[in-house]
């Protein structure tokens, strides 16, 4: 029986979809966060289950032959990373199993072969990134939360970021310590700067810089002036927002947002489609790996211009414009009113002409507008959270002769696919994508057909 305090030596077998090693003494399974599958450890037991336990690495007996060095200053402390001790090729390899175990142990399919995982550069992907901001001991903390908790890892520099975002908030906390402008406290719910939102586009090199306050007017930003003409010396920054958030809330952003300089948008391109995007708007994060995948969507569906194509969880229309060309018509549903004004402005920009967006919860839209046979290919893009359980009813019920689905959580995904796959579709293809080195989350892309195709 294992006990807390107990000193042990343990060879490392795995890695928990959370990123912690994973070992076994006796019958218990035990995690190690830090530890990678070949390390043999000196591990101190902190935490003692009924089936499983938690240790600690004391020391590193021997080290794996997929452990690298660590670039990152806060890689220990810093919840945004927990695979850079990890090979990225080993990384890849990893993300592929983790798809594997979800689609056997969730969805019971046996019988499918996962593609390996499409890979991409590891550093400086983040095309978007969400900085809170708060103060310890009187001194401006700006950086990521610590693991498992909203203890705020100030850092100089970000391994998965723009290089510039390190001087962009360099600048503004400058700004604040010069004219005393605080940091939001969320315990006492007091203070200003809540959030700094950096996001830039991959090909047009356009940048947005919002930043989050507890206030009423942009009075709050003393100086106001002074700080947009230092961020403008910064790069090609074309937009710098404030947004008010005066709620007692987890939640990020607020409704309201006023535009400092610029506009309130930048565009970016995939492929050869331009898309207007606003801060509250859905775009995902590695641009790269974007392009790759809306590629394979395409070449997943094979679709002809005859074709008549749903996109449930449109967002800003990106995967809908991407199709329009191919098909004849293409609808996107997306409960985001924003991102639909987006989506709508997107199809203007770009001329495409086949495209229709309609606001509105998936579940609830789709039943209503479409009937049996109505759309020739659906492709669903859900939240982490998967599709609710009406929007797969009417799915099945519309019968398109394709679906692709695309994922980030391979465990909805499973659940999801399982529901499907009990009924009249099979799982064609599956392939994972790398859209988050150095984590553990998983992009997949899957391709359905119908049983009696």
């Amino acid at each position: 029986m294992l006990k807390k305090n107990d000193i042990h030596t343990i060879e490392i077998l795995d890695i928990s979809s959370e990123g912690s090693g994973v070992g076994r003494i006796d019958n218990f399974i035990v995690f190690i966060e830090g530890a990678v599958h070949g390390d043999i450890c000196e591990i101190k037991i902190v935490k003692v289950k009924k089936t499983y336990a938690y240790g600690i690495i004391l020391k590193i007996v021997e080290k794996s032959k997929f452990r690298v060095p660590v670039e990152c200053a806060v890689f220990k402390k810093c919840g945004g990373c927990t695979l850079q001790h990890l090979d990225y090729k080993e990384q890849l390899v990893l993300k592929q199993d983790k798809v594997e175990a979800s689609l056997k142990r969730i969805g019971n399919i046996e019988d499918v072969d996962v593609m390996p995982t499409v890979g991409t550069e590891p550093c400086h992907y983040r095309n978007k990134v969400q900085i809170p901001v708060g103060s310890q001991n009187g001194k401006i903390e700006m950086g990521f939360y610590a693991k498992n908790s909203h203890d705020i890892v100030s850092f100089d520099q970000c391994l998965i970021q723009p290089e510039i975002n390190g001087d962009i908030l360099k600048i503004i906390k400058g700004h604040m310590k010069k004219y005393n402008i605080s940091a939001y406290s969320e315990r006492e719910h007091t203070g200003c700067v809540r959030h700094i939102f950096i996001r830039a586009g991959h090909i047009t090199k356009e940048i947005m810089v919002c930043i989050v306050v507890k206030g009423k007017s942009s009075d709050v930003l003393t100086n106001k002036e002074e700080l947009i003409q230092k961020l403008n010396e910064v790069s090609n920054i074309t937009s710098i927002l404030l947004n008010y958030n005066n709620e007692k809330t987890n939640v990020i952003m607020g409704e309201k947002i006023e535009v400092l300089f610029g506009k309130n948008y930048i565009e970016d391109y995939i492929d050869d489609i331009k898309f207007k995007i606003s801060a509250k708007s859905f775009y995902q994060i590695n641009s790269v790996q974007t392009e790759k995948l809306y590629k394979n969507v395409v070449e997943f569906l094979s679709p002809s211009k005859d074709d008549i194509v749903l996109d449930a969880y449109c967002g800003i229309g990106t995967i809908s414009l991407f199709l329009a060309k191919h098909v004849k018509k293409v609808y996107g549903v997306e409960v985001v009113k924003d991102a639909i004004d987006n989506a709508i402005e997107n199809s203007e920009i770009n001329n495409i002409l086949n495209s229709e967006f309609i606001v509105g919860r998936a579940e609830e839209v789709i039943p209503k507008k479409f009937k049996r046979y109505d759309l020739d290919m659906i492709v669903l893009d859900p939240p982490r959270k998967g599709c609710h359980e009406d929007l797969l009813k009417s799915v099945l019920d519309i019968s398109p002769k394709k679906i692709v689905y695309v994922s980030c959580d391979p465990a909805t995904l499973a659940r999801d696919l399982k529901t499907l796959c009990q009924e009249n579709y099979e799982i064609n293809k599956i392939t994972p994508y790398d859209f988050f080195p150095h984590t553990m989350h998983v992009e997949s892309i899957v391709l359905l057909t119908k049983k009696n195709n």
